[in-house]
């Protein structure tokens, strides 16, 4: 990575994201969390993040409607300026620049995997002494030391994982009002909700040769992904069909499985090669970036899509998708059901922590010391129901631990204003929706019985056990790793008439590229984390 910094820092950087000038009203103060907090006391300083949030749907306000901002501003004396974009390779590319350019930001997250390649090159800091209990006693409620040790990596206290939602919200998604408009016109089709993979195929052709839309066009498709022009998606229905649940998990008999570097991979590649060849995926899945499917899907043109957010189709958020696309498409009654064909494959390990923030190697003592204060304010009931819902008496009511929403309020301030909760929420809480770690409970009078319906799926799934967060040997990469294992399967599905030639790269990718020694060492880790032995294998 030092070599990738040197060779891009004569690149000129994309201008940062500025935030707004400060908002009109400011929420009342609250008591101080243990960190001073006196603004008149401190020095003033400009700070500069970069942060990811889920989607590129959300912005922040113009002007003076940033009550949030103006609320961090004051609070603790800062100018902030904050950069974010959905986690990606744009945003890995940009985070790279700014490094190499020498301005990168004080705070940052990062991809979980390339926070790795950061700590090696030593362009982070050591956490030891900024991320303790006493200093950050708001944020221990969310992460346990027990998580927080398990996500180190090469030795060092270099990275920390954001508050992260203890539950799996991943799901496909359908089209529910399409599958119900085409079997009225035609009763003999008998669709349904898929339940498995054949019945989601039979589903992905409907809507692609079957006008489920009703407009006289051929101009729809069963489902989309992204693959930014990189990699086979682990959302793909030709993992699950193939009990191959996507990335590394543990199975029943206490073997380590990469999904992508097994024997069996060469099965998935071959099934994606006969759905790709009935042409009913979106023509533009592996060139779509982050967002790109989304976008696609609301504006009418897909109708299945993989979701890994609690309220990603619910009626009750207002940036949901299944209300953008009945606002895109003018479509009242379009309605998005979630499925899942794994049936006793599990779909995941249990969560683990996700995205890590890290703080600037140059970044001065000062402002790594003011970041981590603000950073806990977010993970403290008031920072965290201010950037993630609003302003108390306004944007909620606060009855004890329970937290009432109002949506009309919340919809005229902060939805119609670019939905920018989503970005300060991600911040300190990236998709943690549920406040239960600090003892709050969000009731939202909009929640229907179609909201409910979707969680019911999620309790549905089934999980592995990780039992750790693991990383790669010592001068061993698994970014680039990953991105040779993604460059042979994308030969393979692309350039190779079969996937007869995959032993053979496989064999390059676990000797040559180390991916061996890579599983190993996890199998080393996790079985040190379960307590028992665990072997990796790719058969």
């Amino acid at each position: 990575m030092r070599k990738q910094f040197k060779q891009i820092a004569v690149l000129a950087v994309a201008a940062a994201l500025v935030l707004s000038a400060c908002g009109k009203t400011e929420p009342k103060p609250a008591a101080d969390n243990g960190n001073s907090t006196d603004a008149a006391k401190k020095e003033k300083l400009s700070l500069y993040w970069m942060t990811a949030v889920p989607t590129n749907s959300s912005n922040l306000p113009s002007g003076d409607k940033d009550f949030i901002k103006k609320t961090i501003e004051e609070k603790f004396n800062v100018e902030l300026k904050l950069d974010y974009m959905a986690m990606g390779e744009e945003f890995s590319n940009k985070l790279n620049l700014l490094l190499a350019a020498g301005n990168a930001p004080d705070m940052f997250h990062a991809d979980g995997a390339k926070s790795n390649g950061y700590i090696m090159d030593n362009v982070v800091a050591d956490l030891s002494k900024y991320v303790t209990a006493e200093n950050m006693p708001n944020y221990f409620k969310w992460v346990t030391p027990e998580e927080l040790k398990r996500y180190q990596v090469q030795g060092v206290f270099k990275r920390a994982p954001v508050p992260f939602p203890k539950s799996y919200f991943g799901a496909y998604y359908v089209r529910k009002d399409w599958i119900d408009a085409l079997n009225k016109k035609d009763p003999n089709l008998k669709l349904k909700v898929p339940t498995n993979y054949d019945e989601m195929i039979a589903v992905m052709k409907a809507f692609t040769f079957n006008d489920p839309d009703g407009n006289g066009k051929n101009d729809t498709y069963g489902f989309t992904t992204v693959g930014s022009g990189t990699t086979i998606p682990n959302d793909m229905p030709e993992w699950f069909k193939n009990g191959l649940t996507p990335g590394f998990y543990i199975d029943k008999n206490n073997n380590l499985v990469d999904s992508g570097t097994n024997l069996r991979t060469a099965k998935v590649l071959d099934d994606i090669r006969k759905t790709l060849d009935m042409k009913i995926i979106d023509p533009d899945w592996f060139l779509n970036k982050a967002g790109e499917n989304i976008n696609k899907v609301q504006q009418g043109k897909v109708g299945i899509f993989f979701g890994s957010t609690r309220d990603i189709a619910f009626e009750s958020s207002n940036n949901s998708v299944q209300k953008k696309t009945r606002e895109i498409t003018g479509n009242a009654n379009a309605t998005f059901e979630a499925f899942h064909i794994a049936g006793d494959v599990p779909v995941s390990y249990s969560p683990l922590p996700g995205v890590p923030f890290l703080i600037n190697a140059k970044t001065s003592e000062a402002k790594a010391k003011r970041t981590i204060e603000i950073l806990d304010w977010l993970a403290s009931p008031e920072g965290w129901l201010l950037a993630n819902i609003g302003k108390e008496g306004v944007h909620y009511k606060k009855e004890g631990n329970k937290i009432t929403l109002v949506p009309d309020a919340i919809q005229k301030d902060i939805v119609s204003n670019g939905n920018f909760t989503e970005v300060w929420g991600s911040i300190f809480s990236y998709n943690a929706k549920d406040p239960a770690a600090i003892g709050l409970q969000i009731v939202d009078p909009r929640e229907s019985d179609h909201d409910r319906a979707i969680l019911e799926v999620f309790k549905k799934l089934k999980f592995y056990e990780l039992g750790t967060n693991v990383a790669p040997p010592t001068g061993l990469d698994i970014g680039a790793y990953r991105k040779e294992m993604r460059a042979l399967q994308i030969k393979t599905l692309f350039e190779d008439k079969d996937s007869s030639n995959w032993p053979k790269y496989l064999d390059e990718l676990l000797i040559k590229y180390k991916a061996k020694a890579i599983f190993d060492a996890y199998a080393e880790q996790t079985t040190t984390a379960l307590g028992k032995k665990i072997t990796f294998k790719t058969d």
